[in-house]
């Protein structure tokens, strides 16, 4: 209870830390082409605290990517204290020294605030920049954009339209945090509203007539035997009491089965991924992003910066990296969000079918009532004030 307690204080406070003489807090983003390993001797941390860890936890260490924002706290010696490196929107490594030169690894949830907002606004800029300017949120003003996916011609646009956003949102360590979740967004052009909804079934935005707004199509990438191990965020592990979430689906194959590229893309990466062992990575179209791990080799031809169709041979069942028997671990990821890939594979359509249009139409007509109300009352928009936490710190250790 002691270390869980200890780690939630360092995950809300670890800014507040920073005004401590005897610490210094740095953020920054995780370098291209980093791996754990070379970060640990980058910092003369022992790699065994790698090493040790279970299957499961390697695979994990090998979610971090390029550009993640993390936080180090170093004492007055320059020495790491602690390292948060988020490797989701839920879990995060926690890197701690333990006494003299000796550190421990851990993986643990992300502690957050989860906010549920009504965003009512007037144009007076274009639809990105006022939501800025009134939130202080890019991450919401870009997946606005993102969702209508060029449904809507935002240039249309003139001084006075309405723009409406029923979403939530996770803060983290005084910041957004993450993809916000939109359930309901309405935008005017010229006093016509246009209305987008989350089909949460698929995670998919469709109209308001159940039309899918998203025309990225996603095939299964291989024939396999069985699914050993499916897609699961929150996957609590009954014996440890922990969660130990999978990124992807684990799909059991003989080695040398075949593996297809699941949709048209461009391979951004081809090589090892600690313990994913050899790994390829293709960028699609509309945010998406399709991972390829522990094959036992790769097709011809195949490198990074290699255009590739849907069905393409890329490379073969194996067993490198961490792995228990050979299997393909298959993981799709949307504006860098791991998500489930049979959703994907399976909402590969342009409209809802009949009972599922049903009960999706029901929803959207109570969200928009939803929308029109707020329209009226026009609420506040949120915005996060100044992060001091020295004193609930205080508090809390005390």
């Amino acid at each position: 209870m002691k270390i869980l307690l200890f780690i939630i204080l360092i995950t809300y406070n670890l800014y507040a830390l920073t005004s401590l003489q005897s610490t210094k807090l740095e953020e920054t983003s995780w370098p291209k082409g980093e791996t754990l390993l070379t970060f640990l001797d980058k910092y003369n941390i022992s790699q065994q605290i790698y090493f040790e860890l279970s299957y499961t936890d390697k695979e994990l260490c090998a979610e971090i990517t390029a550009d993640t924002t993390f936080q180090k706290l170093f004492d007055s010696q320059g020495l790491i204290q602690h390292v948060l490196i988020p490797i989701s929107e839920e879990m995060q490594i926690h890197i701690h020294k333990v006494d003299g030169a000796n550190y421990k690894l851990d993986i643990v949830p992300i502690e957050f605030q989860e906010i549920e907002q009504t965003l009512v606004l007037s144009i007076e800029s274009s639809p990105y920049q006022d939501i800025v300017n009134q939130t202080g949120n890019k991450l919401l003003a870009n997946e606005l954009v993102r969702a209508f996916n060029k449904s809507l011609d935002f240039r249309r646009l003139r001084a006075g339209d309405l723009i409406a956003i029923k979403y939530k949102h996770k803060i983290r360590m005084g910041k957004y945090f993450g993809t916000p979740h939109i359930d309901v967004a309405m935008v005017e052009v010229r006093k016509t509203p246009n209305y987008i909804f989350k089909n949460d079934a698929d995670g998919r935005y469709y109209d308001d007539k159940g039309r899918s707004l998203n025309s990225f199509f996603l095939q299964t990438p291989l024939q396999y035997n069985r699914i050993s191990s499916p897609f699961d965020l929150k996957r609590f592990h009954p014996v440890l009491k922990i969660y130990r979430p999978h990124f992807g689906v684990d799909y059991a194959a003989p080695t040398g089965r075949r593996i297809n590229s699941a949709a048209d893309g461009r391979v951004i990466f081809v090589g090892n991924k600690g313990g994913y062992g050899k790994t390829i990575e293709i960028q699609h179209a509309n945010g998406y992003k399709t991972l390829y791990a522990h094959l036992n080799g790769y097709a011809k031809g195949i490198r990074a910066g290699k255009n590739v169709k849907q069905g393409d041979l890329i490379g073969y069942v194996g067993t490198t990296g961490v792995s228990t028997g050979p299997h393909l671990h298959f993981g799709v990821y949307h504006h860098g969000r791991a998500v489930d890939p049979i959703k994907v594979i399976n909402s590969s359509r342009k409209e809802l079918p009949q009972k599922d249009k049903n009960i999706f139409l029901s929803k959207a007509n109570t969200l928009k009532k939803e929308v029109e109300l707020a329209i009226k009352s026009q609420p506040k928009p949120y915005k996060i004030e100044s992060f001091e936490l020295l004193t609930m710190l205080e508090q809390s250790a005390s």
